[in-house]
This record gives C-alpha cells, structure tokens and sequence, in this order.
C-alpha cells in the first residue's frame, strides 16, 4: 500500500472546479515536490491530503487513513501526517520548547518528561537545541520555520506535507530550512511539499509533479522531467525559473 493513494480526486469553490480529476501515488520514503503556476492547484491538493478542504468526488488514503470528514477520524489522521505552512503559526506567550511539547502532550497524552525529551531530540535535528527556552519572537524568520518543523516531527509523523515553506523567507534563511528538509528526505521521511525552489525541487526530490490548471499536467523522476520536459506548458514554466 503507497503512504498517499490520490484517485480522481475533483474539488471546487462555488462554479470555480480547481482539482479536475488527480491521481497519485507516493510510496514510504519517498520525496514529492509539486511544482506549477499560482492558481494551478498545488495547495489546494496538500490541504485535501490533510483534511483542511473537502472535496467533492475521488479517494484519499494517507498512512493508512481513509480520507474523510469524520472528526474523531481526522484527528487521528494528523497523529500520522505533518503539516508545515509558509506561516509559522508558533504561539508567541510560549517558549520553543512548550510549543514543541504541545502537541504530543494534548493529543498522544505523552507524560511531561517524555514529551520534553522528544522536543530536545527533534530541536537538535533542526539544528537548534540552544533555543529550548528561547521565545519566538527572538528567533529569525529562517529559525521559527524550522521550530514549525521541529513541531510537526514531535508527533512522529509517518508522512509530511510542506507548503511552500520557504516563500516568506529571505534567501539567506531560505537555504537553512532547505538543508533540514533535505536532511529529513534523506533520513527517509515521506514527504510531499508544494514548492517554488526549482533546484530544491530538481536535486532532492525523486519525484517532481508539474501541475496546470487543476490537472498533473506531467510527471517523473526530477532530473529527469527538469531536463526534458514533455509539454510547452512545463517547458515555459522552467524557463521562466517560474513562480
């Protein structure tokens, strides 16, 4: 069984049908980055894959999970699937560490001790085990959005989605949060990540996704698809260096 099952997957605001018609499968341990013009349907498809949008007809299974809107069965679900977003989302009233153990502590019920320890541990693998007692506001852009993922892997996730994580970032702290991912990708994490980082995208990911127009327009190992792209649509895209 893949770690994401995609079949036929259509969703749509009012007239507006903005997936028409999505499959894919991402097997465990493997790197998906989806890559395509604003307004082609890439975040719309991680926030299916999560639950935070409904759609109207196809089938999601994610680690396991049937995709449905059944509350109790979403909240386990995210037990099993992280989600980081462009925004950081870190409460500011408390320290990296309390933001960390949150999670594990409200929804896995992990006694205090245990659930410190497992904060330290996926602070060290972002490569911040200094900022424990450190608040967010003290930290850079580049800092909080991997406190974001720390966050995400204290659930011990067995997938992670990643939507466009470092578009609010500047260059320079952009390349931080792409070493941790990279780190993560090669630790054998599942991940699918909506991205405009073409190189990131081309190098670390065994699969790129090109999407247009609520369609998987193409597909393939990255290298490969980034050096021959099959349709003009792509081909215009990785010109454009795109966005």
């Amino acid at each position: 069984m893949p770690a994401v099952l995609i079949e036929d997957i259509h969703k749509s605001y009012g007239r507006l049908e903005v997936l028409k018609g999505v499959s894919l499968s991402v097997d465990a341990g493997q790197v998906v980055a989806i890559i395509g013009r604003s307004g082609s349907g890439k975040s719309t498809l991680l926030r299916c894959i999560n639950g935070l949008e409904t759609f109207q007809s196809g089938k999601i299974v994610v680690a396991g999970h049937d995709m449905t809107q059944d509350p109790r069965k979403l909240r386990e679900l995210r037990k099993d699937v992280g989600i980081v977003f462009q925004s950081y989302n870190l409460f500011p009233h408390l320290t990296v560490g309390q933001n960390i153990m949150l999670s594990p502590r409200i929804t896995k019920n992990v006694p205090q001790a245990q659930a410190m320890a497992l904060a330290k541990e996926v602070l060290a693998q972002v490569g911040l085990s200094d900022k424990f007692d450190s608040y967010p506001d003290n930290l850079s852009g580049g800092q909080q959005q991997r406190v974001a993922i720390a966050r995400s892997l204290a659930m011990q996730p067995k997938v992670m989605l990643f939507d466009e994580v470092t578009s609010a970032l500047d260059p320079e702290l952009t390349g931080e949060v792409l070493l941790v991912m990279e780190k993560l990708a090669k630790g054998g994490m599942t991940m699918l990540l909506v991205t405009h980082e073409m190189n990131f995208a081309r190098t670390v990911a065994d699969t790129t996704v090109f999407m247009h127009q609520g369609l998987i327009w193409e597909s393939g190992p990255s290298k490969e698809l980034f050096a021959n792209p099959q349709t003009p649509e792509l081909a215009n895209f990785v010109k454009a260096g795109a966005h």
